[in-house]
């Protein structure tokens, strides 16, 4: 069997298509002598038979070591260059009330950005104090509470936030702590949606007026100025776009600083992750060590104190640990010719959840890896993995070699979940969302209980009784 023509030249041909690449499935994914896919623990069909699919999967160890090692990796790089790094778990990627805990027990900060968030991180034991609050616009009442519970760090996101805050920390009687998030105007190399420093953006203050705003912020008694707070993006593999928003940061870091104090500088997060065999994460020690060289050279130049240093990262720490199961439903080959080519087949092959569940792909076309539960020597085909909604753009898994023998009832399993899927998920076609099941040492336990009928239903003020 061959490469099908229809195949993207990013996707090879594999050799085994139930192999698990160990940088884009979780530490523990592994196989039974039977060839069953086993996660924590546990096998497949053990979870499936106690939680039902699509269920998301959820390696909590894994998740704990990679939230230790970028810890320490800033740590010990930041500490080379005489200061200290600060890591805040960016909860957008994934946050529930245990997850919360996890970052706690690891001894990194949180980032929430809406009132949603802060309350679940609250829920979940995170000192106030260690929490960042972002958004690009805030409501009053999320001001407010934030300023209430103590949160240690609000993100300025525009000028007309820091009279918002200032009035909120004057009517609490308290001096808040704030950054001013910069839009470096860095055009980071990933998706249009997910590149959040270009000049035409709703992120941020333009690098042309950090200095006004910081003024302002001084100028507030009520607030307390902590730095500069920088992001360009999500899902990058060229460190150049980190390289340079560093750099013009510290252009203005040390402006600032030759006119009051400026204590930390927050370089934010958007590394990538393997989402496929053809992409190229960075290490985190790697990361690490050339933003501390980076900004070790940029204070030297300018002959100015190194400050502490703030990342936020989310996707790298939560996003390989997960994996979403599916039942597959429908095969449905189609095959595809024209008056260039000779004709190919690729299969569809149908799951029982799609974009509700994981909305990525076609929010932004991202890819992903699929694999059977059990092995097979069948050889492989050209798949395109789809969910069960009313949409054409509904897909899980754009383009994957399955084993040919892929059949109604089949579990599969998709790498690489644990990031941005059960954050976007939705109700769309009144399809409930599938319950999240941490996994460890062979036991799973539920963090987030899957939706009902009954729940979809409970907010429907026209039930009529007894139907």
């Amino acid at each position: 069997m061959s490469e099908n023509p229809l195949a993207p030249q990013h996707l090879r041909f594999p050799t085994d298509p139930s192999a698990l690449t160990a940088r884009i499935w979780p530490a523990s994914a592994t196989r039974t002598d039977d060839g069953e896919l086993v996660v924590g623990g546990v096998t497949a069909s053990d979870l499936v038979a106690e939680f039902g699919t699509p269920l998301y999967v959820v390696d909590e160890r894994d998740v704990q070591s990679r939230a230790v090692r970028v810890r320490n990796a800033f740590t010990e790089a930041f500490e080379r260059i005489g200061t200290r790094a600060h890591v805040y778990y960016a909860g957008k990627a994934f946050l529930t009330t245990q997850v919360a805990a996890w970052m706690v027990a690891a001894d990194l900060r949180v980032d929430v950005c809406t009132g949603g968030e802060l309350a679940v991180a609250l829920a979940g034991g995170v000192d106030p104090a260690l929490l960042g609050f972002h958004g690009n616009d805030k409501s009053d009442a999320e001001i407010a509470r934030a300023v209430e519970v103590g949160v240690g760090t609000i993100v300025l996101d525009s000028h007309e936030e820091v009279q918002r805050v200032a009035r909120a920390a004057a009517d609490a009687g308290v001096v808040q702590r704030v950054r001013i998030r910069i839009n470096s105007g860095v055009h980071a190399s990933t998706h249009e949606y997910l590149a959040t420093a270009r000049e035409d953006q709703k992120f941020g203050i333009p690098l042309t007026e950090a200095v006004t705003a910081a003024e302002a912020v001084r100028a507030e008694p009520s607030l307390a100025f902590v730095g500069l707070h920088s992001h360009i993006g999500s899902q990058i593999f060229d460190e150049s776009g980190f390289r340079e928003a560093a750099r013009r940061l510290m252009d203005v870091h040390a402006t600032l600083v030759a006119t009051g104090p400026v204590p930390e500088l927050n370089l934010g997060g958007g590394w990538g992750i393997d989402y496929t065999e053809s992409d190229s994460a960075f290490e985190p020690e790697d990361v690490a060590d050339a933003l501390a060289t980076i900004v070790a050279e940029a204070c030297a130049e300018r002959d100015i104190p190194v400050p502490e240093i703030a990342v936020e990262p989310g996707r790298y720490i939560v996003g390989p640990a997960g994996i979403t199961l599916y039942r597959v439903g429908t095969i449905k080959p189609v095959t595809l010719a024209d008056d260039d080519h000779a004709p190919a087949t690729r299969t569809y092959v149908s799951v029982d959840g799609g974009m509700s569940d994981n909305a990525r792909p076609a929010l932004y076309g991202a890819d992903y890896t699929a694999r059977l539960a059990r092995t097979s020597d069948a050889p492989a085909v050209l798949t395109r993995v789809v969910g069960k909604h009313c949409e054409s753009g509904d897909i899980v898994v754009n383009d994957e070699y399955l084993p040919g023998d892929v059949h109604r009832g089949d579990l599969l399993a998709v790498a690489a979940t644990g990031a941005y899927c059960w954050s976007l998920a939705s109700n769309y076609n009144h399809v409930g969302r599938p319950p999240v099941v941490a996994v460890a040492d062979g036991e799973p336990r539920i963090l987030v209980r899957g939706e009902s009928i009954d729940d979809l239903l409970a907010r429907d003020t026209g039930v009529v009784p007894g139907a």
